[in-house]
């Protein structure tokens, strides 16, 4: 009930009256009561007047299932929400319910990460209450070689969700950072369980840089956050739920076709490596050349100086501006 209460005060500048809760909900007033009570433990400011009814006046940013839940218009993706305090990762929490049977949609999400891993193993640590750390499980019917591919379809989702919250002209440095203004505001981490041929299950990990200051040494050059970006503080949970959205819409495309053929526009139109010369950096190997973009299975498409044309499959690659990250 709370989910669709927080919805129902959002939505309206009005006071909405106890008794019109009570029939929306099929529940009594003092369960109503009580349910107000909670949401304003948890941070958020209900004006209640007498005669009158209920009226949200502000709302905190928190990451509640509740809250989540109640900005989320999709069909599954997020449905099931669990968000926790701690965790040593969402990556491996998600893995830990789709072991015991979650169905597919099931979100995980945390406020802090003791083991959170990037690409490559490379841990990846985020302080409380900063950041989104959020992990999202699917049970898609393809073949497990193709499952990779699914990695850009987060970035993508990632991406758009970014533009059309904030505002800013968010971008994905293939294969899966985004990127706004030349730093990487998120990472994306996909892992799987599979038979030989059969997918048992995915989880897709992404880690947003949203309200963070402040960064390491080591990598405040190539980081970046959607506040210092901004120069405002951003609520997290709507940025969840546009994520959830967008990707629900891309991965339902996907499927279809095992591949990228009917996203490629939209990814390459995200793409910032088209069109400027990049390098390519393989294990002993390292060339130059320009790109337009992926192909249908999500490949690099590199011209290289020579002339010759390589499509560069992620793996152990790395792309990089010719003078640097971008």
């Amino acid at each position: 009930m709370k989910a669709g209460l927080l919805k129902i005060l959002r939505e309206t500048d009005q006071y909405i009256s106890g008794q019109q809760l009570c029939e929306h909900f099929g529940v009594s007033r003092t369960a109503v009561w009580k349910a107000v009570g909670q949401l304003k433990e948890e941070g958020y400011e209900i004006e209640a007047v007498k005669n009158k009814g209920y009226r949200m006046v502000k709302t905190p940013d928190v990451m509640t299932a509740e809250e989540i839940r109640s900005r989320i218009s999709t069909n599954w993706a997020g449905q099931n929400c669990i968000c926790l305090e701690c965790v040593d990762s969402t990556n491996t929490q998600a893995k830990r319910l789709a072991e015991d049977g979650a169905r597919e949609g099931t979100l995980v999400t945390a406020e802090e990460q003791t083991g959170g891993k990037g690409r490559r193993g490379r841990s990846w640590a985020s302080a409380r209450g900063e950041n989104i750390m959020m992990t999202l499980l699917l049970r898609p019917k393809i073949r497990p070689e193709h499952a990779s591919r699914l990695t850009l379809v987060m970035a993508m989702a990632v991406a758009e969700a970014i533009r059309k919250v904030t505002g800013l002209s968010s971008g994905i440095k293939w294969p899966n950072d985004v990127v706004v203004h030349g730093k990487k505001v998120c990472g994306i981490l996909t892992e799987m369980s599979t038979e030989v041929d059969y997918i048992n299950y995915v989880v897709i990990g992404a880690g947003i840089n949203v309200n963070q200051e402040v960064f390491p040494e080591e990598v405040k050059e190539t980081a970046g956050s959607l506040f210092l970006e901004l120069g405002k503080k951003i609520p997290r949970a709507p940025l969840v739920a546009a994520v959830l959205e967008e990707l629900e819409t891309f991965y339902e495309v996907f499927q279809k076709t095992e591949d990228l053929s009917a996203l490629c526009t939209a990814y390459n139109r995200l793409c910032i490596n088209r069109g400027h010369e990049i390098r390519v950096l393989e294990p002993g190997h390292a060339y130059t050349g320009t790109t337009d973009g992926i192909n249908a299975k999500g490949e690099l498409v590199v011209k290289r100086t020579d002339g010759t044309i390589t499509e560069v499959y992620a793996g152990e690659v790395s792309v990089r501006g010719l003078y640097g990250y971008v």
